[in-house]
């Protein structure tokens, strides 16, 4: 048995499907994070397959993930569809619920975010709407787990029944659909491409004989003139029609009132400052105080302390080649460890940005900044992959799919990595640590950079051909506000975490092991001074490209250049190249080494190449699947190289002048 579960962006859609199958997608309290197919089977029943389908607000082709929604249904037809239902926005949602009856697959509509509904003191009447549109309707509560018992049964109750008939439109046109029908060489859904193919839909994946076309082209030149409208604008407000109707006879209001956060949080002049506040407070507490606090305790005593001085004690007793151990202890746990001494850091980061991505916040600093971003050649939507891609820029990368213009889309999926991501906040916490102190200013400044950086790549993008195209609306459903659940929040720290717990075990592990040994032996395969190592010839050799930005040394080069692979690689090669076992013997730590190689400018400007400069090899392949091109991700990395090599170059040099 296939189920497929479909509704509006935001309508609580990925919730419903972790709670009926156990599964662990993103969750995220703003319209897009869906944005492909997902499958999982039932809790309950192993042998149903539940399909969570992309959010949408129609079926009508504009968007990729109508497309995929509608092709899914169309093709694969599932038993029964579950249609997710925003309680409390039923007019808005309800208008798929039309549309989805019109496909002829048996339905179910489950209300959701009901606890919301019956806290303003809203009664909704079920009977009324079963009625209306000839369903089952349940109430649930996604988030509280609540009516997924009846919202089954009503499941199991409907499938290979038929949809009960349900005139939505005036009979003028009602006549029309049944003629158009009869046209039809089709078995199934002969309605839906009938309405479709008076909607001017011409892409329905079936063939259409020229009768048909010629009857679709008569008819609706008919209805344009009996309603003195155009067809789109006549199925529109049809649909509105017949919803607004059958909410008179099943909505009724309380007197209940709440105070409306957005008076202060949306308020034209305090958003944005409010916003800024919001954000520093985050880093502050993250990077600079409680994170910091936490990843000095793992660095120095936990690592520094306990794990290398056993590690030492231990292989020595057994006899272990003194370059072994020193592989073991300065390449293997120095360099990881060195990366994976800010999870701290990182876990107390993704915790608080889930908080607000859980309590609806984020999606409304979305809207707020489309003014903003569309002065610059971006939607507002671009805001919500910039977001996901302080967690990785993959997942960022994939969530533009969400943005309808096909030039915006691709310039959000080519400056999306222009924002530290989890694999720069080691970076970025090595850099304030060792140079300014952990100055509070450092984290912030790197994030304000990015998005500077995003904002210039738009203006200049823009005036380029392959980018230019015409403004598309900004259309978001701002989501209600609510506490954030507990689970699905510890659910995104720990997946993201995770995530990066496991390429500093597997990644950032094997880089270490290479980077030890290179920085300890010659061509020649003679152990000697990392100063006339294989890796500080290499280095020696790309040095220079980097001295006009500040940092030719060749252990920073080298670090940069295994950024490419994984931006965690930065710390852990310069943990190897600058740890050499001195944290475990005397206490001097890989900062005391970074002070001697760097200025404050000097750093600050390889922190800067390093967060503008290319992204890893898994986000320009992102970048390649998104686009469909090599081309596109070639362009990436050659422009994003070119832009950071220009910024910091220019940073650098007046900053030599002014300091």
């Amino acid at each position: 048995m296939k189920l497929a579960l479909a509704g509006n962006p935001n309508s609580g859609k990925t919730t419903l499907f972790n709670g009926l199958t156990g599964s662990n997608q993103y969750v995220g309290n703003w319209p897009g994070v869906t944005v492909e197919k997902k499958e999982g089977k039932l809790l309950t029943d192993k042998s149903i397959t539940l399909t969570d389908l992309p959010g949408i607000y129609s079926l009508s082709p504009y968007t990729n993930e109508e497309i995929v929604a509608r092709n899914y249904l169309i093709n694969e037809r599932p038993d029964v569809i579950i249609n997710i239902v925003d309680a409390t926005n039923l007019e808005r949602n309800l208008y798929l619920t039309t549309q989805l009856r019109e496909i002829g697959i048996p339905m179910v509509v489950a209300l959701n975010m009901m606890d919301v509904v019956r806290k303003k003191g809203t009664f909704i009447c079920l009977k009324s709407l079963e009625e209306a549109y000839g369903c089952p309707f349940v109430e649930i509560s996604a988030l509280k787990n609540e009516g997924f018992t009846d919202l089954l049964n009503k499941v199991y109750s409907v499938k290979g029944t038929q949809l009960q008939k349900r005139l939505v439109f005036d009979h003028h046109i009602e006549e029309h659909v049944n003629e158009l029908e009869n046209t039809l060489d089709v078995t199934e859904s002969k309605r839906y491409y009938a309405v479709r193919l008076l909607e001017n839909d011409m892409q329905l994946g079936i063939n259409i004989s020229d009768e048909t076309k010629e009857t679709a082209e008569r008819v609706r030149k008919e209805l344009e003139g009996i309603f003195d409208d155009d067809i789109e604008s006549i199925f529109a407000t049809q649909r509105y029609d017949y919803i607004g109707k059958s909410m008179c006879t099943c909505h009724k209001c309380g007197a209940k009132k709440s105070f409306d956060l957005d008076k202060i949080l949306m308020n034209k002049y305090l958003a944005l400052p409010i916003f800024g506040l919001v954000m520093f407070l985050v880093y502050y507490i993250s990077v600079t105080t409680l994170g910091t606090i936490a990843t000095d305790w793992v660095n120095d005593v936990l690592i520094g302390e306990w794990i290398i001085p056993f590690a030492q004690n231990m292989l020595t007793s057994i006899g272990t080649a003194d370059w072994l151990i020193a592989l073991i202890t300065d390449g293997i746990i120095g360099g990881v460890g060195s990366v994976l001494s800010f999870l701290p850091q990182l876990a107390l980061l993704f915790f608080l940005l889930s908080l607000l991505e859980d309590s609806g916040y984020m999606a409304r600093i979305a809207f707020l900044l489309d003014k903003i971003f569309r002065k610059f050649g971006l939607s507002g939507k671009s805001f919500i992959p910039i977001l996901i891609g302080t967690g990785c820029s993959v997942p960022g990368i994939m969530a533009s799919r969400t943005i309808e213009s096909e030039s915006d889309r691709k310039m959000t999926v080519i400056t999306t990595s222009f924002m530290p991501c989890s694999a720069k906040l080691p970076v970025i916490a090595m850099i304030a640590g060792a140079m300014f102190d952990g100055a509070s200013w450092v984290a912030p400044s790197a994030y304000l950079l990015g998005i500077v950086a995003i904002l210039v790549s738009g203006l200049i993008l823009k005036k380029t051909k392959p980018f230019k195209s015409e403004e598309a609306p900004f259309i978001m459903e701002l989501p209600a506000y609510h506490m954030p659940k507990a689970s699905n929040v510890m659910k995104h720290t720990w997946e993201r975490v995770r995530s990066f717990a496991v390429k500093a075990g597997t990644v950032i592990f094997v880089a270490c092991v290479a980077i030890w040994l290179m920085s300890n032996f010659s061509f020649g395969l003679e152990m000697v001074d990392s100063n006339e190592s294989m890796l500080a010839d290499i280095g020696s050799v790309i040095a220079p490209v980097f001295k006009p930005l500040g940092f030719g040394t060749w252990e920073a080069s080298v670090a940069t250049l295994t950024g490419l692979a994984a931006k965690e690689n930065i710390v852990g090669t310069l943990g190897v190249l600058y740890g050499s076992g001195e944290v475990a013997e005397d206490g001097i730590e890989i900062w005391n080494n970074l002070q001697n190689s760097f200025t404050p400018l000097s750093a600050y400007s390889f922190l800067m190449f390093n967060l503008l400069c290319a992204p890893c090899i898994g986000a320009l392949g992102a970048i390649k699947r998104e686009i469909g091109k090599g081309k596109i991700a070639l362009f990436a990395l050659t422009y994003q190289t070119m832009f950071a090599y220009i910024v910091t170059f220019v940073v650098y040099n007046v900053g030599k002048v002014l300091f």
